[in-house]
């Protein structure tokens, strides 16, 4: 029996505004958590609280449902109750200068000694060269000089004198130092000319032995003047240590609890006396520009050595505020330096240098203690980020890699921070689809993310949930300063959020969207220089949005009203049904009418299904067409074999088809073309069967109704205009207000379809008919023309089979055959 038309209630689901007790949004307190996303928060509280490494979060769902927001506020109340973590600083690393030493200071510390190590630094400058220059120290300097001028003039007079008792005195010459005879207390150089052989050999035996000594004396100057020197470096080196006491016991207070620190400053003390000269140097005007451009770091130096005074500064990496508690992080862009650090290089003389002043903080350092948030998305298209992520939390230490080095590019000797401590709680923000597909590819991905907050992209509707959308509502409102909603404003947007949901039976929770929603109208209502957001507000923002995005649907419709695309809307035909399907373009979705046609004759029993045989339909279309002869063999000539051949196509349709929604629509096609009884024009189709012949529920039936009611209208309605939805459908529906009241005038009907027998029998007007007790259906019915069509054929073919060279008939039942073998080994 063909079923009735649904009356116009059931055709939209209004929100009862009596079912509210407040007048505007401002009477409502704003709601601070999202409704009926309760186990999605309950996972991430508890990823938040648990205190094991490997619990890690993912958060999965639909885009706008409040994923970002809830987690991040919920990890920023969990923050707050713990301790703050500690700042984190690199310093120089004085045995292997290219391996910085990574230094943890109590939180808010790490800035303050910074600070101070640069006021030592600026002090340095002022007290080594003023205690080089102070009055006592040059005195003792001098004094050395002069010692040791004195030994060597001692030495020289001691040879000298020597010298004159053998008849010779020293002399100082241009040339250097030399020996002429002296006698009577005068130099005299022809003093021993004409001296006889064996007198004059004596004399040369002595200049010769005199000679030896000065030679020796010689000998030994250079190894006085190095202890000269070393007296004189370490008088420096005391007076260094002496001028740098004072000004690094003030950073020591700093940092009076810190060891470690302490530690650092006593071989900064160490370090200084042993470089005091060239300290010297960097301590002068333009003194570091100068060694630096001597010297800027000779090849013989250890990479990340680090000249003049920068050497002393410190790195602050990480600083936190004291009793801010736990820190929450949320990477946009978690790129392998973003994520675990980097080390940054400056060019100098031509050359790329690097040193632990230039190493930067990554997202892991910043949020070590805390929480960091990730997009799924981003983190696994970055190159080495998840591996690099996955090695971090496995080991619970934050490595500084170099990107060319972790691909294997690079094998030279680069800078290698010393690693640090980890203990961070990860969320990672993603779509269900990444979400299982990590799982599967990396089995380390489901050991360390053993938490899933699923949030859902609808909750149920009823009075209480109504008045916690309210409470939404008012929250949104206040956030961005908006006009107040008055309660017909906010039952709008409530249905709005019903029909964004398909389903009358429950809210969406796209809050983006919803947010969107709520600005748009407020700005309708502030042009209208209204004091409150009302209903004809929110729809006004509706129509907009609706009319800025349907371009292309008017274009689509158009085409089919000027009869480029053939649509019938009165009338009927054989074998020509009008189905339905949506068009997703973006976030908007519209329906489109289509002519679907069935052709059939004598055949093997096979359906082509045009669509795929040209490879535009996909495999739920297909599906959905060998479900057809599923339903043909289940009803009709339960003890033959079927000999039909039937052709199925959607008419002027150049794109993909997929989805088994028109599997119904289809049949009823076919049907029509086996009973030869046409089907009304004027009503349109959508519903997927089974192979029982039950009408099954569709995705997009809004669309669907209203993209046929359009071409209707557009036409002009005639009263008997229609369309034929699944009965499960029934509660989906929120149709616009236009179609509903065409319906409530009895201009348009919606019909709910549970069988294939009710939909038939309601487009030829026929009975379907139902077997008796003979097990026959009746003569005249819709089955039972169908079924005395099917056992034509089935008797056609064994007539072909009994004679099969006469005719073109039988060729055309054996390449049927043939077309159905082909067909099973495809």
């Amino acid at each position: 029996m063909a079923p009735e038309a649904l009356m116009p209630q059931q055709l939209y689901r209004v929100c009862d505004c009596q079912d509210f007790n407040f007048e505007t949004t401002d009477d409502l307190e704003p709601l601070s958590e999202l409704p009926g996303q309760e186990r999605a928060l309950e996972a991430i509280r508890f990823a938040a609280a648990i205190p094991h490494s490997d619990y890690h979060l993912y958060l999965l769902g639909g885009h706008g449902t409040g994923r970002h927001r809830s987690v991040l506020t919920l990890f920023e109340e969990a923050a707050k109750a713990r301790s703050t973590p500690s700042d984190w600083v690199y310093v120089h690393n004085f045995n292997t200068p290219h391996q910085p030493r990574a230094m943890s200071l109590p939180p808010g510390r790490g800035p303050a000694f910074a600070a101070e190590m640069r006021s030592f630094i600026e002090d340095l400058t002022q007290s080594i060269p003023a205690a080089v220059e102070r009055d006592e120290n040059r005195a003792q300097i001098q004094a050395i000089d002069e010692r040791y001028q004195k030994q060597q003039e001692a030495v020289f007079a001691q040879l000298d004198k020597e010298a004159k008792e053998q008849g010779f005195a020293l002399l100082r010459t241009q040339q250097g130092l030399a020996f002429a005879p002296y006698v009577e207390g005068e130099v005299n150089a022809k003093a021993y000319e004409g001296v006889s052989e064996e007198e004059g050999q004596r004399l040369q035996e002595v200049l010769s032995g005199l000679q030896s000594k000065l030679k020796e004396i010689l000998q030994e100057f250079p190894r006085m003047e190095r202890t000269r020197r070393q007296e004189q470096t370490e008088l420096m080196r005391d007076i260094v240590a002496d001028a740098v006491r004072e000004p690094l016991s003030a950073v020591k207070a700093v940092v009076v609890d810190v060891p470690e620190a302490l530690k650092h400053l006593d071989k900064v003390r160490k370090d200084i006396k042993a470089n005091f000269q060239a300290l010297l140097m960097a301590s002068q005007p333009g003194g570091q520009q100068q060694a630096a451009a001597a010297d800027p770091q000779p090849r013989s130096e250890p990479l990340g050595t680090v000249t003049g005074l920068r050497r002393y500064e410190v790195n602050v990496l990480v600083q936190h505020r004291t009793e801010s508690g736990a820190p929450v992080v949320h990477e946009d862009n978690p790129t392998l330096a973003n994520l675990t650090g980097r080390a940054e290089h400056v060019a100098q003389m031509g050359t790329l240098v690097t040193d632990f002043s230039l190493i930067k903080a990554g997202a892991l350092h910043r949020a070590n203690g805390g929480f960091l948030v990730l997009d799924a998305q981003k983190l696994f298209s970055q190159p080495f980020a998840w591996e690099a992520l996955k090695r971090s939390l496995k080991a619970e230490q934050i490595s500084i890699e170099n990107p060319a080095q972790s691909a294997g590019l690079v094998s030279t000797v680069s800078l290698a921070p010393q690693p640090i401590p980890l203990k961070v709680r990860v969320a990672v923000i993603g779509s269900p689809r990444i979400f299982y597909m990590a799982q599967q590819a990396d089995p380390d991905f489901a050991a360390m993310f053993k938490v899933s907050a699923d949030f859902s992209e609808t909750m149920s509707r009823d009075v209480e949930r109504d008045e916690l959308f309210a409470r939404l509502i008012a929250a949104m409102v206040r956030e961005a300063e908006l006009l107040p909603f008055d309660v017909e404003g906010v039952a709008r947007l409530i249905e709005a959020a019903s029909r964004r949901a398909a389903d009358s039976q429950k809210l969406s929770l796209d809050l983006q969207h919803l947010y969107d929603l709520v600005r748009e109208a407020d700005f309708f209502a502030r042009e209208a220089e209204a004091k409150l957001v009302s209903r004809p507000h929110v729809q006004e923002a509706i129509s907009a949005r609706i009319r800025r995005a349907d371009r292309i649907r008017e274009a689509s419709h158009e085409q089919i009203t000027r009869d480029i695309m053939l649509i019938d809307s009165e009338g009927s035909a054989v074998g020509q049904v009008n189905g339905l399907s949506v068009l997703q373009m973006g976030r908007f979705a519209f329906g489109k009418p289509t002519r679907i046609t069935c052709s059939v004759r004598p055949g093997s029993g096979r359906i082509i299904d045009i669509e795929r045989e040209v490879k535009l339909g996909g495999p739920l279309h297909s599906k959905g067409v060998l479900i057809l002869q599923g339903f043909l063999a289940g009803h009709f000539l339960p003890k033959a074999k079927l000999s039909l051949g039937a052709s199925l196509v959607f008419e002027q349709s150049y794109g993909g088809v997929d989805g088994d929604s028109a599997s119904s629509t289809e049949l009823y096609a076919l049907l029509s073309a086996l009973s030869e009884l046409p089907l009304r024009q004027d009503l349109a189709i959508t519903g997927s069967v089974n192979q029982k012949g039950e009408v099954q529920a569709i995705g997009g039936v809004n669309e669907k109704i209203e993209g046929f009611f359009d071409i209707c209208k557009a036409r002009g309605l005639t009263g008997k205009q229609g369309v034929m939805i699944p009965k499960a459908n029934v509660v989906h529906l929120m149709l616009r207000d236009d179609v509903v009241a065409a319906a409530a005038n009895a201009e348009f009907h919606i019909y709910p379809i549970a069988h294939i027998g009710q939909g038939i029998e309601l487009l030829t007007g026929v009975p379907a008919g139902a077997r008796d007790e003979e097990g026959a259906y009746p003569e005249g019915s819709v089955f039972g023309k169908v079924e005395a069509r099917l056992k034509a054929f089935a008797n056609l073919g064994k007539k072909d089979k009994e004679a099969p060279d006469n005719g073109s008939e039988a060729d055309e039942t054996a390449d049927d055959e043939g077309a159905a073998e082909d067909d099973q080994a495809e």
